[in-house]
């Protein structure tokens, strides 16, 4: 991810990143009931949902102004 300073741009940004993650985890969850036909499927589903988690905590972070001391 590139450096962006257009607060709207990240806000854009972090709805479709927050957008993937909810997919995601209806995917998982599918998955989850049923009968398991390829853990590696799923394992990475969840590797890259937790990516997913990282880069919202991240952009979330660019959002916040950073408070004073």
């Amino acid at each position: 991810m590139e450096p962006v300073d257009d607060p709207e741009v990240l806000r854009s940004r972090l709805e479709e990143l927050r957008q993937e993650h909810r997919d995601l985890d209806a995917a998982i969850a599918r998955l989850d009931a049923a009968p398991p036909e390829d853990e590696l499927v799923l394992r990475r589903l969840k590797k890259r949902k937790l990516q997913l988690k990282d880069r919202i905590a991240l952009t979330e972070r660019m959002l916040e102004p950073d408070e004073p001391a």
